[in-house]
């Protein structure tokens, strides 16, 4: 499946994109064992989080879908799962199988987590040494899914210090840390994004937070409450990518998270000339939310500074593409952790982008990007639903018709996405061919 898409000039719009994938899995995760009822709006009903969904139904947890977007989860208490009578599949969500992982470290029967081909060639031992270090057991494929966690283990608190700054690890040893005894502590060298902390505290845990030092005790009961999930910025973020690069576009998105944790694409965008506002901020429970508004602007190339990197780990397909329609270079640094998602964000970008007459220079941790004119071409995704999404969004401002090629899993963060893209006046269609 692919997308082609047509130069064409967007229309002013407001619109809502969906809601925040981060947040709809961690709403699945602790809901399911909190006590009580949680009830979710805004959640996203991507491929992704329903495979989230699955994976605690099938340990026996109740959850009614009231819409598409609406749930509510019968929570079983912290220590109310069931085994599972199959391995859980995880499709390709790298997020459900890192925090699961810990979850899943201090239940008393075994599990095994398993994912689809690209999944399965992600590094997990980020997540395993920690755990290890705790107490837990997990057998894996070097390193690689599956992962056979066994089950019935006395976790260990942990003082540990992250390696790399990861969201997603420091998520899996928190999650782990309410099963342990003793106090676990999180020390990350530089700031994440911080959905899990700000939710266990939401559900009544006491979670310690100094000098980027998170810190959990163990045996803390959660109790379900109401979740209002707040729209996606990093699924915004494409739709902010297309209507900067359109002539005269103003586009208004309603109701989007802006955790600074995870702003650093708005910062970034504006130190390139882009003219975003932020109106109407309120809070969603833990969670701050406002509406963007975002006009055409002309982008000029920067150094992008390394410390907004933790804070737009998600969003630099976005950037590159940013990078490549400004005036000048940009020079991207210590984004290695790229090399390591869906796919090798930085060869995947640099591959497409040079597909479009755009010099990119790649090194192990980042990437020159000089600016120029998109033109016409063909773009592998690696199956990359983000890759897929910025090119998508860029193709509008090419010279000629861009085709993006295997685009099947963009259903699982962004359901939609094409149609949302049309509502702006987006030239957009979906080939079904098999295009790797």
């Amino acid at each position: 499946m692919r997308f082609l898409v047509n130069p064409a000039t967007l229309n002013d719009a407001s619109l809502t994109v969906p809601g925040d994938k981060s947040i709809s899995h961690r709403a699945i995760m602790l809901g399911s064992i909190a006590e009580g009822e949680t009830r979710i709006s805004g959640f996203l009903a991507g491929e992704d989080c329903l495979a989230t969904m699955s994976a605690f139904r099938a340990m026996g947890v109740e959850i009614d879908r009231l819409s598409d977007s609406e749930l509510i989860i019968y929570g079983k208490g912290l220590n109310g799962l069931s085994p599972p009578a199959d391995a859980l599949d995880l499709g390709n969500s790298g997020t459900a199988m890192r925090l699961l992982a810990g979850l899943m470290a201090g239940q008393p029967f075994a599990t095994t987590l398993v994912g689809d081909e690209s999944l399965s060639g992600r590094p997990m031992g980020r997540v395993i040494g920690p755990l290890e270090q705790m107490g837990a057991s997990i057998a894996s494929d070097g390193g690689r899914p599956p992962l056979q966690i066994s089950g019935g283990r006395s976790l260990q608190s942990i003082d540990y210090t992250l390696p790399v700054a990861s969201a997603q690890v420091k998520s899996a040893v928190l999650l782990a840390a309410l099963y342990a005894s003793g106090t676990t502590s999180v020390r990350e060298p530089a700031t994440t994004r911080d959905h899990t902390e700000r939710m266990l505290r939401a559900m009544g845990a006491q979670v310690a937070t100094a000098d980027r030092v998170i810190s959990v005790a163990g045996g803390q009961e959660l109790r379900g409450m109401r979740i209002a999930v707040p729209a996606d910025l990093s699924s915004a973020a494409f739709v902010i990518l297309a209507a900067l690069l359109s002539p005269g576009a103003e586009v208004r998105l309603r109701g989007i998270g802006i955790n600074p944790t995870s702003t650093g694409v708005i910062d970034i965008l504006r130190d390139m000339g882009a003219d975003i506002g932020i109106e109407n901020e309120s809070v969603a429970g833990e969670e701050p939310i406002a509406d963007l508004v975002v006009r055409s602007s002309a982008l000029r190339g920067i150094d992008v500074d390394p410390r907004l990197v933790s804070l737009a780990i998600d969003e630099f397909p976005v950037l590159f593409v940013a990078a490549a329609a400004a005036a000048g270079t940009t020079r991207f640094s210590g984004i290695g952790e790229l090399r390591v998602k869906e796919s090798d964000r930085i060869a995947a970008m640099a591959d497409g982008l040079r597909a479009l007459g755009i010099q990119v220079d790649e090194s192990e941790d980042g990437a020159v990007v000089h600016g120029g004119q998109l033109r016409e071409g063909t773009v592998r995704s690696y199956g990359d639903h983000r890759i897929a999404m910025a090119f998508a969004a860029a193709a509008s401002a090419a010279q000629g018709p861009v085709s993006i090629q295997n685009v099947r899993n963009v259903a699982t963060s962004f359901p939609g996405f094409d149609a949302c893209l049309r509502e702006l006046g987006a030239d957009i269609s979906i080939e079904t061919d098999d295009v790797a």
